[in-house]
């Protein structure tokens, strides 16, 4: 079973997005900005990436830290005003996709698969 990690400081978003992912069979670990972020067996990181900011890509730089063979799909609300689609910044981090904040569930699934490389 492939395990995903959620990090995003509003709970609702966590919530919701852990809810679409378990109903499609994944595994789903979910925490605030700023914890602990080690945690066994974890295949893809989906990260708020609050803006260009440091802050914001200390946080993916800690995921991968902690878990280097996971894939990263970053989200922000900040897509196409102060961060592009194709930021050089979150893919010189390791960060596959980004997707605009809040997204649709059949987005943030495609973009899970696209990630992973295989549907669950």
């Amino acid at each position: 079973m492939l395990t995903i990690m959620i990090i995003d400081e509003d709970s609702a978003m966590r919530e919701l997005l852990e809810e679409w992912l378990l109903a499609d069979g994944y595994r789903v670990v979910g925490y605030p900005a700023g914890k602990d972020l080690r945690d066994a067996g974890i295949d893809l990181v989906i990260i708020d990436v609050p803006s260009l900011r440091v802050q914001g890509f200390d946080t993916v730089r800690k995921a991968q830290e902690a878990n280097p063979l996971a894939e990263v799909i970053g989200m922000s609300t900040q897509l196409g005003q102060s961060l592009g689609q194709h930021s050089p910044a979150a893919h010189s981090l390791g960060v596959r996709r980004l997707l605009a904040k809040p997204c649709g569930r059949d987005e943030l699934l495609g973009a899970v698969v696209e990630a992973i490389g295989r549907p669950l």
